[in-house]
């Protein structure tokens, strides 16, 4: 393992060389790329150092015993011996999964976008439910959420949301949460108290920068119309909504959030592009598919992958068989145990794949 951890050392040392150049620092799109390299390769040397002191610690101790001219050494050389031997595997792991080569993808921010499915108004009522999940474990994250385009449900929740989440490692982290959600409960509509399922949709996109799709403005066309539902007095007054056709792909994006008509331009663009991006994305993962198949983020839109059971209280994800029952705060925010389990599969994946012998 130490001829890897060397490996990265000498491109930590290079990093660490390239990020104080002036050329790099004036260049903000490569210096936050080599950045945020350096951050995970940093990451990975602290635990070299652990690993390096570790090793040093159990030949020291290997060379005391065999001396045992000491027998007070010999007998703490043991005790520090065993300390370390007891250590080293858990440690090896760690570093195991922090040399998994990252998705250059994960590392982006994410639009997020959320539709009602089968259930009619109880569909939307749940898709306001994961709106208001997705919320709170972004707020706990530290992570902003800017709404983007919404579509009310008639009873309560959304029809449709589209959020931009920006932070850090956000589509590394929420690209988890794509698929469908499904919920079992009794509906606010329901009078005879019968258990209902419902669904909702949940699309998760790494957000596009510019550089990252060509987009030819001749093959958009763009619309503009007055905002409609809830809103203040620019509401059906001025023409501030959006709606962008992408002629090649028939695609259609709106945006009507913001009060002016530039703006919603600017997101609903930042929308297309996400999607446009995305597509391109699913083409090489399922060109990649025969190498790599994911269970955990295949990027399956129609794959059930979760469920909420609210008389037992429990939520399952399907992926890994996971069952907990702490809904009350999984539908509060609390999904990073969740997360956590299908990024350790995830991750333990990788690792079956790599031919790489540690």
């Amino acid at each position: 393992m130490i001829d890897k951890l060397n490996i990265v050392k000498q491109r930590f040392d290079e990093i660490s060389d390239l990020i104080i150049q002036p050329d790099i620092i004036s260049d903000q799109k490569r210096y936050i790329k080599i950045n945020k390299e350096y951050k995970d390769l940093r990451a990975i040397m602290d635990e070299r150092e652990t690993y390096i002191t570790l090793t040093n610690n159990i030949a020291e101790a290997e060379e005391i015993i065999a001396d045992g001219s000491d027998a007070e050494m010999v007998e703490m050389a043991k005790m520090e011996l065993d300390e370390a031997k007891e250590a080293l595997p858990t440690l090896e792991e760690k570093i195991r999964f922090m040399l998994v080569p990252k998705d250059p993808e994960d590392a982006k921010n994410c639009v997020l976008e959320i539709r009602a499915g089968t259930g009619g108004d109880e569909a939307s009522i749940f898709a306001g439910d994961l709106y208001r999940m997705y919320n709170k474990y972004c707020e706990s994250k530290g992570w902003s959420v800017s709404v983007m385009d919404t579509s009310h449900g008639t009873s309560g929740g959304f029809k449709e949301i589209i959020l931009e989440v920006n932070g850090e490692d956000v589509y590394g982290t929420m690209k988890f949460e794509a698929g469908v959600h499904r919920v079992q409960r009794v509906p606010q509509t329901e009078t005879q108290g019968r258990v209902h399922t419902s669904a909702a949709t949940v699309m998760v996109l790494p957000e596009a920068e510019e550089f990252d799709v060509e987009l030819d403005m001749t093959e958009v066309r763009i619309e503009r119309t007055t905002s409609t539902g809830p809103g203040g007095q620019s509401v059906n007054t001025t023409y501030s909504a959006i709606k962008l056709h992408h002629e090649p792909t028939g695609m259609i994006v709106s945006c009507q959030d913001q009060k002016s008509s530039h703006k919603n331009l600017e997101k609903a663009l930042k929308v297309l592009r996400s999607r446009l991006y995305e597509l391109e994305l699913a083409k090489k993962q399922a060109a990649d598919s025969e190498k790599r198949k994911s269970m955990v983020s295949s990027g399956d839109r129609s794959a059930k992958i979760r469920t909420y059971n609210y008389p037992q209280g429990r939520v399952t994800d399907h992926r890994i068989g996971l069952t907990l029952y702490d809904l009350q705060n999984i539908i509060n925010g609390d999904i990073q145990k969740i997360i956590d389990e299908l990024m350790l599969v995830e991750n333990t994946e990788k690792l079956k794949e790599s031919n790489d012998v540690f």
